[in-house]
């Protein structure tokens, strides 16, 4: 069975519950990959065997995966970890997920700044493209077991505080206090940003680290890691 997604309604209701949108209208797979959302649809109880697994990693560079377990058993202040999860953000780089059990919804904009929900089952696997706003949360079962795939090496994760602001539409500057200069990206479906927003970069893998779903205002405390940029 194909990856289910949906436009979302407007409800403040808790994230966890489906949220369709009153037509029900859903959204095809042809219409994700306008969004440049793909998706495989995979063998979750061999993944370390699986061969296609194994193409797709190969094709397009994934060589560095972790494990993430979701629940209230597990992690730590997990109501207000599912709230920075929810947060609605951006990466440089394309996310890639994979679900190897249970249940959890990734949120994206569409070209008209609608939400389109995407409900990912075990064996589902779908890339994120980078630039894109986004966000997570699990569903009403609370539990949620995904693979982490990232380009890069990954000896170690070395946490480089950058500054974020707008030159131009889809353009943003970078600063690095680590490395006391400016750097610029160019991401896709990049809305408007007026102000400064400080985000966490894991080096050098070049990947927002988990704890970075946030926007803050320059020198702020960031709310998710307690560092000081």
């Amino acid at each position: 069975m194909a990856i289910e997604a949906w436009f979302m309604d407007d409800s403040n209701e808790d994230p966890r519950l489906p949220h369709h949108g009153n037509s029900n209208e859903f959204v095809s797979l042809d219409q994700l990959a306008e969004l440049g959302v793909l998706y495989w649809k995979l063998n979750p109880n061999d993944y370390d065997n699986d061969q296609e697994l194994k193409n797709i990693r190969e094709a397009r560079g994934y060589n560095y995966m972790d494990l993430l377990d979701l629940c209230p058993e597990k992690v730590e202040n997990y109501e207000e970890k599912l709230k920075n999860f929810y947060t609605e953000h951006i990466h440089q780089d394309e996310e890639i997920r994979y679900c190897l059990e249970g249940c959890g919804y990734f949120d994206v904009r569409d070209k008209n700044d609608r939400w389109v929900r995407i409900w990912i089952k075990a064996g589902d696997l779908i890339i994120l493209p980078a630039g894109i706003y986004h966000r997570f949360t699990l569903d009403t079962s609370n539990y949620v077991k995904l693979m982490r795939l990232f380009k890069g090496e990954c000896g170690r994760h070395i946490i480089d505080h950058r500054k974020i602001t707008l030159l131009e539409r889809n353009t943003l500057r970078f600063y690095s206090k680590t490395d006391q200069a400016w750097d610029e990206v160019v991401l896709n479906n990049l809305k408007s940003i007026s102000k400064c927003y400080v985000i966490c970069y894991v080096v050098p893998k070049k990947t927002l680290c988990q704890c970075s779903y946030l926007s803050g205002i320059s020198e702020n405390v960031c709310d998710s890691c307690d560092l000081e940029h």
